[in-house]
């Protein structure tokens, strides 16, 4: 992640997360990079490395096996959850199609995180503590039922690990992590096996 680009005190007058919304809906955000908000600040996240393209394209494919028409699978889809004035760029979010499809073509409105079913962070060395903790606490806050993280950089060793059952505190009561190389099983409505030896390490 880079600099803040908008301080809390500039938004001292009206509501702050209205102030970081309406701004970051008109920056011009250069091409590939992605801009998000977090900690009263926009900050700008870099463009994807091949390797998180590799690991989102293998789990999107996954994904999709048994995937009810209904939901959809959306890359780098800007989620919120505003009470907590976060706003996230997640690399593949799994929302109902209805809500995308009724969306207004002329806005860049982040989607409610609440909506979705499942969302994938992977990480890179920069922001991985971002995506264990505040991403992680944010999710769960949300409501999001189930939280995929792809750590290359575990301290562990290169794992997966399937968040599920949010609480209100900010914590999911189960974690199913799985090193490189073993299998994953998502539950229903998904109903299949992460391969996870087909992720670059």
């Amino acid at each position: 992640m880079t600099a803040a680009m908008v301080e809390n005190d500039q938004a001292s007058e009206g509501r702050p997360w209205d102030y970081l919304l309406q701004t970051w809906r008109e920056l011009d955000v250069p091409e590939g990079w992605r801009a998000e908000i977090d900690e009263g600040r926009i900050v700008l996240v870099p463009p994807f490395q091949a390797y998180h393209h590799a690991i989102a394209g293998q789990v999107q494919r996954r994904l999709y096996e048994n995937l009810p028409e209904e939901w959809g699978i959306y890359q780098v889809l800007s989620v919120h959850a505003a009470p907590l004035g976060k706003l996230y760029v997640p690399h593949l979010v799994v929302m109902p199609t209805a809500l995308i499809t009724a969306a207004d073509p002329e806005s860049n409105d982040p989607m409610d995180a609440s909506e979705a079913l499942l969302i994938v962070e992977i990480t890179s060395k920069g922001n991985a503590r971002e995506d264990r903790t505040k991403k992680y606490r944010a999710y769960a806050r949300a409501g999001v039922p189930m939280y995929l993280l792809i750590d290359r950089f575990d301290t562990r060793g290169a794992m997966a690990t399937l968040f599920t059952e949010p609480n209100e505190d900010g914590t999911y009561k189960r974690s199913d992590p799985v090193p490189f190389g073993k299998p994953l099983t998502l539950p229903e409505p998904f109903g299949t096996t992460l391969l996870t030896d087909e992720f670059p390490v």
